[in-house]
């Protein structure tokens, strides 16, 4: 009987340390999920201007979307041609910048790709002094640019023999840096005239500058901001890509359901201490960022065009060469950008 007992009690101390087991297993697992659950993958992501047209990075971190998508992310405010420059390196994961940033290192042999076409339009105004009333009186003066071949660069090149004016002819560039610095060359007579995006050309306006030009209205296609990266980042990091892809779409939803987080993110970067400029650059991003931002082949074919005479191979390359939108293509068939907006 007693080995019975015995036995019987030995039985349900096994049950009861089995039982102890799986409660230590499920607290472990309680507090250490959380834990793993936290440990974002870290990556730097570059931008090459306080532009507006930059603003989907500034407010995807400002609403918390890359941590919401297991990512730690340092963004990184360089020169335009130091974020291409660096994304080639390796130095950064991805760059914001625009299609003329990116065609011209790709003709060249170097492997960067487009995922995402943040804008697909220009949105410049050609500003002068005040003197200059016409695109025809802007022969022989100075005109200033960013850099050579960045995008605002390229969109002088575009404009100007739409507007009767031979850039390479009729015209002195001067490099003069960002916008920023652009609107104070153009202030101090430093340039005749430069390109300026909202809401910035409105103080070359209330200095008294006309504008000359809405490039906007010129309807020339054109691949302006999108998200750049190389194909051995994505073809490595193919889940990190998924993520950050989706979170960029949030950040555009976010913008435009969320306003005052949006403009919040703006106006850190851009420095807008004018409420009415803010409000121009957060409406300006409103009506161009694309919902389903994929990059325009029209916009890039603009620009290959444009560097035929630099680089031959421009003329037969195909845009599709240039993108990879395969992570964007699979967030919108399953349904997720259209039920963002119901």
């Amino acid at each position: 009987m007693r080995d019975g007992l015995s036995l019987t009690a030995k039985g349900r101390s096994r049950t009861r340390c089995k039982r102890c087991a799986r409660s230590a297993v499920a607290l472990l697992m309680f507090f250490v999920s959380p834990l793993l659950s936290f440990a974002a993958d870290k990556l730097r992501i570059g931008y090459g201007a306080p532009s507006v047209t930059m603003a989907p990075l500034w407010i995807a971190q400002e609403g918390g979307l890359f941590a919401r998508n297991g990512l730690e992310v340092e963004a990184l405010y360089l020169e335009s041609a130091l974020v291409q420059r660096a994304l080639i390196a390796g130095e950064i994961s991805f760059g914001e910048m625009t299609g003329a940033l990116l065609s011209a290192p790709r003709l060249q042999g170097a492997d960067v790709t487009m995922v995402l076409g943040f804008v697909d339009r220009l949105l410049f105004r050609l500003v002068a002094r005040a003197e200059i009333k016409s695109p025809a009186d802007l022969k022989g003066k100075k005109i200033g640019t960013s850099r050579f071949g960045a995008a605002l660069d390229r969109a002088l090149r575009l404009a100007l023999p739409r507007l009767g004016v031979n850039p390479d002819k009729d015209v002195t560039f001067l490099q003069i840096g960002s916008e920023a610095t652009l609107l104070t060359a153009l202030l101090g007579k430093t340039v005749d005239a430069t390109l300026l995006q909202p809401p910035r050309f409105r103080k070359a306006v209330d200095a008294g500058m006309n504008v000359l030009a809405n490039l906007e209205e010129m309807n020339i296609p054109f691949q302006h901001t999108g998200l750049v990266t190389t194909q051995r980042y994505v073809n490595k990091n193919a889940d990190i890509t998924r993520r950050v892809v989706k979170s960029f779409v949030d950040s555009i939803h976010l913008m435009r359901t969320q306003p005052e987080t949006a403009k919040k993110a703006i106006n850190r970067h851009m420095r807008l201490n004018d409420e009415r400029e803010l409000e121009e650059a957060y409406q300006l991003l409103k009506r161009v960022a694309l919902v389903k931002p994929y990059p325009s082949l029209a916009g890039i074919r603009t620009i290959l065009d444009d560097l035929v005479d630099q680089l031959p191979a421009a003329k037969t390359a195909d845009p599709k060469d240039f993108v990879d939108t395969r992570w964007l293509e699979e967030l919108d068939k399953s349904g997720y950008i259209d039920r963002l907006y119901r």
